[in-house]
């Protein structure tokens, strides 16, 4: 292992050395697609960023499959995903499903991406290292965190590398996206709500003795759930829900014979199997941070909040985690933030969390299979079949529903909404809201009476934020009912003509300006 330049080290035992450059940056603890994400929208900004990853290599076990809408849509404007969502084709995706229920329809408008995006872990997390490391993040896998505690200079970080060598850095700012059993939480102290397991829950991937023996699907029994999904090679993957209680044995190896022996009790007749790829149980445990920051210490991602892996919302709730954080850390690190900016971090992510944590257990409460709840489900599914386009469902399991806290009373009412993907013509010719946005920078878009005399006005006020935010004249836009409005990195409306005033705002977010310098990103998506 070797010291990597830019960063305070301390070997303990043989003293400290500073390794080039001045000063460190920001320590991200978790090499998945969440830490590897906050990396990257912390490099565009030119922060110096380290990741610390305890795994030698990326996981090739099945995790997450799902990004949802909201998620999808903020990391197209990030200029992530590489086309693979097919930006402009709008409509719904007529697949998905709630408590087990078929026809749960998600749509977006036109202009937006694909409404649920099937992408496998594994891969977004080999393109966002890829797209860190070429973006100068420094990634060390091989090293285990034992130790995080707040010093005079920022944040102390020990941990044990290969070969078990002892080393610590010392950063301004620590990220912890270390995942459910990651250690950053319990080791900066922070308090969390819990809610205790009720099911149990086996997962696997294997081999049919009798093909076709399991039909892909969700199939409900009177005894519990098995969830059918057919794999690459012939194989399957199995997933069961046993309601009748907690598992009793939470960290013990799961056998293929334990696993055969669920899924046969559950259908009600034997099924036959054989060469497991790999074997898991997990249960409806839920936890949620009480706070998302701690002094210099933050969380992300499933260090944050756990919930029942129904709806596939995890991954896409990290996701917006990283989005919502990455800029604001990184204005923070470079001087250019505005008082308070990074607190609101929790404020607009930790509620989202709790609301997700909510409706997966109402979720799994009408998977228990008691015949009393029949009813209920025989309400849901008339709902979800008159809501063809979508509806509330729809809307709160893509997380489209979402709509972030005002700053203040005298907020606009459009402030916190989601800014559609519209076609803009500006001077330099035809684009839209994904295309301003990719550069990373926070924009002031000026349409209607703003592209006229009021431009000059407001253009006047945002020039003490030159160095941050990017000022684009376009057309008027049939349906945006303002002359001028502030889109945050993530794609969030920040401000919006018809509140408040325009520098107060700018204030509120990137401080009192003074020259502050932010680059835009570098050209690039994540595949």
């Amino acid at each position: 292992m070797f010291p990597v330049p830019g960063w305070v080290w301390f070997w303990p035992g043989d003293g400290v050395g500073v390794v080039g450059g001045a000063g460190a940056g920001v320590v991200v603890v978790g090499g998945g697609p969440v830490g590897l994400l906050v990396a990257c929208e912390l490099a565009a900004f030119g922060v110096r960023v380290l990741v610390v990853e305890a795994r030698g290599s990326v996981s090739r076990r099945p995790r997450a499959t799902t990004l949802h809408a909201r998620s999808v849509q903020s990391l197209v404007r990030r200029g992530y995903l590489d086309g693979a969502a097919g930006v402009g084709a709008g409509g719904g995706n007529g697949g998905f499903h709630f408590a087990g229920m078929p026809g749960l329809t998600i749509s977006v408008p036109v202009g937006e991406p694909v409404a649920v995006l099937k992408c496998e872990q594994e891969v977004l997390e080999r393109s966002l290292e890829e797209r860190a490391r070429a973006a100068g993040v420094v990634v060390l896998r091989g090293h285990r965190v034992s130790g995080v505690c707040e010093v005079a200079r920022g944040v102390r970080v020990s941990a044990v590398g290969p070969g078990g060598r002892a080393v610590e850095w010392v950063a301004e700012y620590v990220v912890g996206a270390d995942g459910a059993r990651g250690v950053v939480r319990e080791l900066a102290g922070f308090d969390s709500r819990s809610y205790p397991a009720t099911v149990s829950a086996m997962a696997g991937d294997a081999r049919l003795e009798e093909p076709g023996a399991l039909v892909a699907g969700w199939h409900r029994t009177p005894r519990g759930w098995v969830v059918v999904k057919d794999v690459a090679g012939g194989g399957v993957r199995l997933r069961t829900l046993n309601c009748e209680g907690a598992p009793g044995a939470r960290g013990a190896p799961l056998s293929l014979e334990e696993f055969r022996g669920e899924v046969s009790r559950i259908v009600g007749r034997e099924v036959g199997m054989g060469s497991p790829r790999w074997l898991s149980r997990f249960s409806d445990f839920s936890r949620l941070a009480c706070c998302y920051r701690k002094g210099r210490v933050l969380l992300a991602g499933d260090a944050a909040h756990v919930h029942f892996p129904i709806g596939g919302q995890g991954l896409s709730t990290g996701v917006l985690d990283a989005l919502n954080l990455g800029w604001k850390l990184a204005l923070t690190v470079r001087g250019s933030a505005g008082e308070g900016l990074l607190d609101t971090y929790d404020r607009e992510r930790r509620p989202a969390a709790q609301r997700v944590i909510d409706h997966t257990r109402a979720q799994l409460a009408l998977m228990r299979p008691d015949a009393q709840l029949d009813p209920l489900r025989a309400l849901f599914g008339e709902l979800l079949a008159a809501a063809p386009e979508g509806g509330v469902l729809a809307s709160m399991v893509s997380g489209q529903d979402t709509v972030l806290p005002a700053r203040g009373a005298d907020s606009s009412p459009w402030e916190g909404s989601f800014l559609a993907n519209v076609p803009l013509v500006t001077g330099e010719g035809r684009t839209d809201v994904i295309g301003l946005l990719a550069a990373g920078r926070p924009l002031l878009l000026l349409l209607g009476a703003g592209t006229g005399a009021g431009a000059g006005a407001y253009e006047a006020q945002a020039r003490g934020w030159a160095g941050v935010l990017r000022v684009v004249r376009a057309e008027p836009v049939p349906g945006l009912p303002y002359e001028a409005v502030l889109v945050r990195p993530d794609g969030y409306i920040g401000w919006a003509a018809g509140g408040g005033g325009l520098a107060p705002a700018l204030r509120a977010y990137f401080g009192e300006g003074e020259g502050a310098e932010v680059r835009d990103a570098p050209s690039g998506a994540v595949s």
